[in-house]
């Protein structure tokens, strides 16, 4: 029977123009490495960054609004320390509940969309 194996990818909203700040701080900070774009779609702008198996897309939006519920959440192995680096980055870093055993943490990209940061305890 066909069914659902997993995600390839998410893709969240960003100002037109912006490729790079998404790249200092995803790759930069986060440590995603960057995926080419595909010719055709990167006249569209915007850029993509592998995350483990599946790939965070970044789009250019025109009438960009930051996602402030709506989010990826980046599993992270040591998010202690992953953490207290982005502090010493100069990111803010708010550290969330724990749910179902999973450490949370979350930060803000440079336009305002939410990241969520988890690691199984």
């Amino acid at each position: 029977m066909a069914h659902i194996t997993g995600i390839d990818h998410v893709q969240i909203a960003m100002p037109v123009g912006a490729e790079d700040a998404a790249r200092a701080f995803y790759n930069g900070v986060l440590g995603l490495p960057e995926v080419p774009k595909p010719a055709h779609l990167a006249v569209r702008g915007g850029a993509w960054f592998q995350c483990g198996s599946a790939q965070l897309h970044l789009g250019a939006d025109s009438a960009f609004q930051p996602a402030r519920k709506v989010h990826p959440a980046l599993i992270v192995a040591g998010v202690d320390a992953f953490v207290r680096a982005l502090r010493g980055a100069g990111v803010d870093v708010q550290i969330e509940e724990m749910v179902d055993g999973l450490q949370r943490a979350t930060v803000n990209d440079p336009f305002g969309n939410k990241v969520e940061l988890i690691e199984q305890r």
